[in-house]
């Protein structure tokens, strides 16, 4: 077996199981240093032993690496792949397999920590038709958010991948922070060239309901807004602490998504579980489409999606009005209409 294959297959089976931090790095890390030789002189260093004095290379990483180089699957990765066989979510299972596509992940030229090639190359192997690229925008400094002048770049960098064909369409795109006023953080030529915006509160979550209200108002009339992300902005679980739901007229909110055909997001990340069932409900109500996502940060963190969908199915919404399960000519003409 490929031994770098094996090092980033085992980081997305610890990703998706949502494994300490460190312990991803150290196999991504080695990837990454044997990626830079040639495959003969990794299986002679690891035959020899030279390969454990190398930086980055410890003793789990070169057994790995050792049992690879010699034709075998790692034990390691082996048993890996036996947990991975359990679905990560009990419910949803009809809507989950209805899913084409996911449209909220981020790479490393953000807050992700993989690069770009690695989330499509996951994407990819999970059966995906599309990923939407959406890091950042500039006003998220803690987010190492994108400037107009790198999210150019970027497009570059998605133009390229399209490119390679493979089967996954990388659809250009941001996680655009709506601004106090309720504007968007990126400039309109720029959200002109994507073709995602997923619209999302990351500051002063603790707002008074009127003024939230109007903020997110303002960006869901703005033409370039397909999603409305996380709304709520709560965190339920995990390393941040919790975090309550911000307050705002969800019946307002709902009705205007309805009405300029933007989507509310389903974020599945666990931490997240946005929005809560009852505002899901309210949503489904108030006639609005939604789009099942994973907000990724690592390529093993593309599988969320089935929490998100055991939520949304648990919920009652249909596989008709969840974007996420359309085709992407379809799904591309709606995301278009402002453009």
């Amino acid at each position: 077996m490929d031994a770098v294959a094996a090092l980033n297959e085992i980081a997305f089976w610890l990703e998706r199981e949502l494994a300490p931090t460190f312990k991803i790095q150290a196999f991504r890390k080695a990837a990454a240093v044997i990626g830079a030789l040639e495959p003969d002189e990794v299986a002679a260093r690891a035959r020899n032993g030279r390969l454990k004095s190398m930086k980055g290379i410890g003793d789990r990483t070169f057994d790995v690496i050792s049992q690879a180089v010699d034709g075998g699957v790692p034990d390691y990765l082996e048993g890996l792949r036996q947990r991975g066989e359990q679905p990560l979510a009990n419910g949803g299972a009809e809507l989950r397999s209805a899913l084409r596509g996911d449209l909220h992940s981020h790479s490393d030229w953000s807050d992700g920590g993989s690069p770009i090639g690695l989330m499509a190359d996951a994407a990819r192997t999970l059966g995906r038709d599309y990923l939407a690229l959406t890091d950042h925008s500039p006003s998220l400094k803690i987010a190492n958010g994108l400037s107009t002048e790198r999210l150019r770049e970027q497009l570059d960098v998605v133009g390229a991948i399209n490119g390679d064909g493979g089967g996954l369409r990388l659809l250009a795109g941001i996680e655009v922070d709506i601004l106090e006023d309720g504007t968007l953080d990126q400039t309109a030529d720029m959200l002109d060239r994507l073709d995602i915006v997923v619209a999302s509160v990351h500051s002063k979550l603790r707002s008074d309901r009127r003024t939230m209200t109007e903020r997110m108002l303002g960006a869901i009339h703005d033409p370039h807004t397909n999603i409305l992300g996380h709304c709520t902005g709560r965190l339920v679980q995990g390393s941040r602490g919790t975090r309550p739901p911000s307050a705002f007229d969800a019946e307002r909110v709902f009705a205007a998504c309805a009405e300029n055909d933007v989507a509310v997001e389903i974020n599945s990340r666990p931490e997240r579980q946005d929005p809560p069932d009852e505002l899901i409900r309210l949503a489904l109500e108030a006639g609005c489409l939604f789009s099942i996502d994973s907000d990724a940060h690592a390529p093993g963190q593309l599988d969320f999606l089935q929490y998100g969908a055991e939520r949304a199915a648990a919920n009652g919404v249909p596989a008709g009005r969840t974007v996420t399960t359309w085709p992407l000519d379809r799904l591309l003409e709606w995301s278009g209409r402002g453009k």
